[in-house]
């Protein structure tokens, strides 16, 4: 399948187009000139088109490595890799570099607060992983085009004045996760079912909003509120927010279905 036809398959608007082309210019610059060629980073929704477009065009999953600076990042880069590069050392090969802001902890900074800053700094937002904003400072995660220039020059955010240095992959602090879990059952592991408890309301207003377009399942739209779900499986909604099966437990003697949900605030 040509390119053309590839985008018109995957792409679900002209932004998505854009982005969904480079990834393929990134795999065609790795498979020409058999050199490491890694994408932007893309958000959870545009990797999960990413690697529908890639299914499509046949590409073999060891021809690339989604990296985003630790386990469980949200924004990932996909590298492609070459045939003298394997997965595990696709990390030396990354573009990948991280900063930490310090500031002082009354100024009590928000991820609004730094991704407004950057962007008063013209550091657009695919140049930008994930944002781990702490008490006393903001561990970023950056591709190398952009991160000198902010070592150099970003020194503020909000009334903050910020001390920006370098730190390793292996030096990331976390920020607490806000979750809250539920323990319910279901009758079925339908997607209308799981959502109704997920986002506490009725089932049929469930079926309504997926009806409507506003879900999505592990990033990809979905209209259909008899899909199934599994354990692991994250769903979102515009305006709702998201949250993702834990564990999906046994039967109960009523014949429903236990499951723990872990849901985001």
């Amino acid at each position: 399948m040509d390119k053309t036809k590839l985008l018109d398959r995957a792409a679900k608007n002209g932004e998505e187009r854009l982005i969904l082309a480079r990834v393929l210019d990134r795999l065609e610059q790795t498979r020409n000139r058999n050199i490491p060629a890694a994408t932007d980073f893309l958000s959870p929704q545009e990797q999960a088109s990413a690697e529908m477009l890639l299914h499509l065009a046949g590409v073999d999953g060891t021809e690339y490595v989604p990296l985003g600076g630790y386990e469980g990042a949200e924004r990932k880069i996909f590298l492609f890799l070459p045939d003298w590069l394997d997965a595990q050392s696709a990390a030396e090969q990354s573009p990948i570099r991280c900063l930490r802001a310090k500031y002082r902890p009354e100024y009590d900074l928000s991820h609004r607060d730094i991704l407004g800053s950057l962007m008063g700094m013209g550091i657009t937002r695919e140049k930008t992983g994930d944002i781990l904003v702490g008490k006393e400072s903001c561990d970023l995660i950056v591709l190398d085009s952009v991160a000198d220039f902010l070592l150099q020059s970003w020194d503020q955010a909000g009334r903050a004045k910020l001390s920006v240095s370098a730190v390793g992959t292996a030096d990331l602090s976390m920020p607490e996760e806000s979750c809250e879990e539920v323990r319910d059952t279901v009758m079925s592991l339908r997607l209308d079912a799981v959502a109704a408890t997920g986002f506490k309301m009725a089932r049929g207003k469930a079926a309504a909003l997926i009806g409507s377009g506003r879900v999505q399942v592990n990033w990809l739209d979905c209209t259909k509120p008899d899909r199934l779900l599994g354990e692991g499986d994250t769903v979102s909604a515009r305006g709702l927010g998201k949250f993702k099966v834990a564990e999906v437990g046994g039967v109960t003697k009523k014949g429903r279905t236990s499951l723990v949900i872990k849901r985001y605030l």
